[in-house]
């Protein structure tokens, strides 16, 4: 089965409907129904309640981060990865950190909008458009 890993840039398009939602919705719907394997770091988590919490009740977030949770598997951030990440090629750290969580758990691909902040991973970045476009079960 073919594992992905899930910008937070995916999911918070996701649950806040913006512009590419309908892109993200699909990405999300394969991870939900089994037809991929979905992870996310465990920070995008955290910082995924962070940008939630400034528009929705806490009750509503607490759902959204269960759902996270029950759909994808959630990588663990140790010292280890943290500080591989800051050995990367890639500058900017939180991305560097899910390169190297990628990396370490086997992800085939990270689904990401902005790829470009990818150019230099050692694992392959896609944006939802060409993930779904090449994307065969």
């Amino acid at each position: 089965m073919k594992k992905i890993l899930i910008d937070i840039n995916i999911i918070l398009d996701f649950f806040n409907k913006r512009n590419f939602y309908e892109l993200a919705k699909q990405v999300m719907q394969l991870c939900s129904d089994k037809k991929i394997q979905g992870y996310v770091c465990a920070h995008e988590v955290t910082t995924l309640s962070y940008f939630l919490e400034k528009d929705k009740e806490s009750e509503i977030v607490n759902k959204i981060l269960t759902s996270i949770m029950d759909t994808f598997t959630v990588i663990s951030i140790d010292e280890n990865i943290l500080r591989s990440a800051l050995n990367s090629q890639i500058k900017d750290f939180e991305d560097a950190v899910i390169e190297v969580s990628s990396l370490q758990n086997d992800i085939d691909c990270i689904i990401s909008r902005n790829k470009e902040d990818f150019t230099k991973s050692r694992v392959c970045c896609l944006e939802p458009v060409d993930f779904l476009r090449t994307f065969t079960l």
